[in-house]
């Protein structure tokens, strides 16, 4: 039963019909893992711990930098140089008393990710880095345990819930890791402050609908979100497993090709490709290898634009967005379709 000072807590959230005591009571019962105590992790930390979720494990083996602080708000200058785990732990007991907080100032490994993801109800995952995502949606599959995921980048954000009761997982949407150093980080691109508490919050809200049981789930889609221009679009994904295999379905790998075969189709003539870039625009003026650019989010509104008689090359700078081009296109269009995977060199 909550007690006096709970009611008196959490009484704007139990104002909501979608929560009320019965709500809050399954927050206080709840169990949630967060991967990282950095941009994405601390504002999900902040409005778990403020929200009422009983009991919350943190692990990150990072310590506090200097220039974490334009985007990572629990710290201050006061705690560089020491553990995100254990600093992120100390502030949020000051934020509420009735959170039981568990800090892991560890690395994730293969060793320990399912002993410990074991041991909560759900799993929110703000890494940083392919290999982690993937060890923490395998160890979440293995477990049974739905994952709230975010990521984050220059001005852009994805949201998704995987593995929610039989949903698609973070496979089904990247089937493989690019290779090492194909990939960008906020470390090469870099990222405006205000965006992990953006996605951030997006993810601890997503949480929160799953605990108490309300509203729409992210799962089996992903929301990017552009706060450069305003944009938003919700792609459809899919389980491997409920996939149609029939002779009309087109698989992903059909549709990639590498650097090298890339190359060899611009050096054939007889090959009438079409490039698309689907870069942002500055990013387009910065860099390019030639075609039209057409970022992601207009793909539909520009549609028309796309001459069908050619095979459609899309690209971008890691495959990511281009992989997602086709995916958006294909039940659209009749054309061939082909996304770049990896890096391309300007």
């Amino acid at each position: 039963m909550l007690s006096r000072e709970e009611l008196g807590r959490y009484s704007r959230q139990m104002l909501l019909p979608e929560i009320g005591i019965a709500g809050q009571e399954k927050l206080r019962s709840a169990s949630v893992f967060v991967i990282g105590a950095g941009g994405l992790g601390c504002p999900v930390l902040q409005y778990l711990v403020s929200a009422g979720v009983g009991r919350i494990g943190i692990i990150d083996h990072d310590i506090v930098d200097l220039s974490n602080l334009q985007r990572q708000i629990l710290y201050n200058d006061t705690d560089i140089g020491l553990s995100k785990a254990l600093t992120a732990k100390r502030k949020l007991e000051l934020l509420n008393p009735f959170v039981m907080i568990e800090a892991y100032p560890e690395k994730l490994v293969a060793e320990n990710a399912m002993t410990l993801i074991g041991r909560y109800d759900l799993v929110i995952d703000g890494s940083d880095n392919f290999p982690t995502r993937y060890l923490v949606n395998d160890s979440c599959v293995a477990a049974g345990i739905p994952l709230v995921f975010g990521s984050i980048l220059g001005f852009e954000g994805q949201i998704s819930v995987f593995n929610y009761k039989g949903g698609p997982n973070y496979r089904d949407v990247f089937t493989e890791a690019p290779d090492e150093g194909e990939s960008p980080n906020c470390t090469e691109i870099g990222v405006v402050g205000a965006l992990p508490g953006v996605i951030g919050t997006y993810m601890a809200a997503e949480a929160i609908k799953i605990i108490c049981g309300f509203g729409v789930i992210l799962s089996g889609k992903l929301l990017i979100l552009n706060m450069l221009n305003h944009q938003q679009h919700i792609f459809t994904i899919g389980s491997k497993s409920t996939q149609s295999e029939s002779k009309a379905s087109v698989k992903f790998q059909d549709c990639e090709i590498d650097i090298v075969r890339f190359r060899a189709l611009q050096d054939d003539v007889s090959e009438n490709i079409f490039l698309v870039d689907v870069r942002e625009n500055y990013e387009f003026e910065a860099e390019n290898i030639g075609g039209i650019n057409i970022p992601l989010y207009e793909l539909r509104e520009q549609i028309a634009t796309l001459p069908l008689d050619k095979k459609l090359v899309f690209i971008c700078e890691t495959g990511q967005r281009s992989k997602m081009a086709v995916q958006l296109l294909r039940p659209m269009l009749s054309a061939e379709l082909y996304y770049l995977s990896g890096r391309f060199s300007g």
